[in-house]
C-alpha cells in the first residue's frame, strides 16, 4: 500500500551507547524519507559519539568503537539532519518512547531547536501493541508473512529501519477499512489518525516531567471550550508541585524555573518549560 501523504514522512531507526537520554549518544541513524508523490530518498549514517561504546552495546549491534572514530559527529551533522528533517512527519518502531526523544536531545545538544511538537509523530510498535501486542519480529513475520532473520541482520538501524517501512505498510494494508472487516480494526491510512493512534501518553515534554490535565473550575468539573471540547493545560507531574499548573508554579515560585533549568532534567524538559513561560508572559 502507498502511504497517504500530505508531507515527507521521516522512518528511521537509531543504535545508541545506551538508553540514558542525558548521557547516551547516538552511534547510527538510519532513516527512509517519503514523499508525497511516492518517491523514496534513503540514508545510513554512523555517528562517532565522542564516548565509548560500551562492549554490552557493541556485542549486540556489531558497532564497535573503531567503526565510528572517523565517522562525524552529530553536532556535525545536525545542519544537514536539520534541513532534511524540517517540515517532515516521523514514523519509527517504539520511536515515541525512545528514538524522537534522543534525537531531539541531541538536536538541542547541537544547539539546534528542532520543534518536533510541529511533526505528527507514527510509532510502529505503538500500533502494533495495540492491534496484536508483540515485538518487531514478531510484527515482521505477521505483517509481511516471512520470518526476521531471513532478510535481515538484527539490531542494525538500517536494517530495522526496512523492517519497521515493511510492517507499517503491511499494518496499513490489513486494518485497511475498505478490506478489514472488523470495524474495531479499521485504521484508515491518514497521518492525523495514525500519530494519534500512536499517542500512549499525556506527556507534554517527552521525558513526562510536565503532562496534560484537565482544567477543572472551582465545583470540580471540567471546563469545556466552545466547541465542547475539554480545555487542557500543563501540570507538573514530579516533585512538590506535582499536579499543580505549570504556570500557577511559575507565577507563585519563579525560582523553581530556575531550579530546573539549571538541574539534570532533558535538554527538552527545559526547553518545553521554557516555551511555556514564554506563551505565559506573551499573554
Amino acid at each position: 500500500m502507498k502511504l497517504n501523504l500530505t508531507k515527507p514522512l521521516v522512518v528511521f531507526d537509531l543504535e545508541t551507547t545506551g538508553l540514558d537520554l542525558v548521557k547516551d549518544r547516538i552511534i547510527q541513524l538510519s532513516y527512509i524519507k517519503v514523499y508525497p508523490d511516492g518517491k523514496e530518498e534513503r540514508d545510513n549514517l554512523f555517528v562517532n559519539p565522542e564516548k565509548e561504546i560500551p562492549a554490552e552495546v557493541a556485542a549486540l549491534t556489531g558497532i564497535t568503537n573503531e567503526d565510528v572514530e572517523n565517522a562525524p559527529t552529530f553536532k556535525e551533522l545536525s545542519s544537514t539532519l536539520n534541513e532534511k528533517f524540517k517540515g517532515c512527519d516521523f514514523a519509527g518502531f517504539n520511536s515515541n518512547h525512545f528514538d524522537i526523544p534522543m534525537l531531539a536531545e541531541e538536536f538541542l545538544r547541537a544547539g539546534i531547536d528542532f520543534d518536533f511538537s510541529k511533526c505528527r509523530l507514527i510509532d510502529a510498535q505503538t500500533i502494533f501493541h495495540k492491534m496484536e501486542r508483540r515485538n518487531l519480529s514478531a510484527a515482521y513475520k505477521f505483517y509481511c508473512g516471512r520470518k526476521m532473520e531471513e532478510d535481515f541482520e538484527a539490531h542494525r538501524a538500517d536494517q530495522d529501519t526496512e523492517a519497521t517501512y515493511r510492517v507499517l505498510m503491511g499494518e496499513l494494508d490489513m486494518y485497511d477499512p475498505a478490506t478489514q472487516p472488523e470495524p474495531d480494526r479499521h485504521l484508515p491510512n491518514d497521518m492525523d489518525t495514525l500519530a494519534a493512534f500512536s499517542k500512549t501518553n499525556d506527556n507534554v515534554d517527552f521525558a513526562g516531567r510536565i503532562i496534560w490535565k484537565d482544567l477543572t473550575d472551582k465545583d470540580g468539573k471540567v471546563v469545556k471550550d466552545k466547541d465542547g471540547n475539554p480545555v487542557r493545560q500543563e501540570v507538573f507531574n514530579f516533585g512538590k508541585y506535582k499536579g499543580w499548573a505549570v504556570i500557577d508554579v511559575l507565577n507563585r515560585d519563579p525560582g523553581y524555573y530556575s531550579w530546573m533549568m539549571t538541574s539534570e532534567f532533558t535538554g527538552n524538559t527545559k526547553q518545553v518549560l521554557t516555551r511555556i513561560r514564554l506563551k505565559n508572559y506573551n499573554h
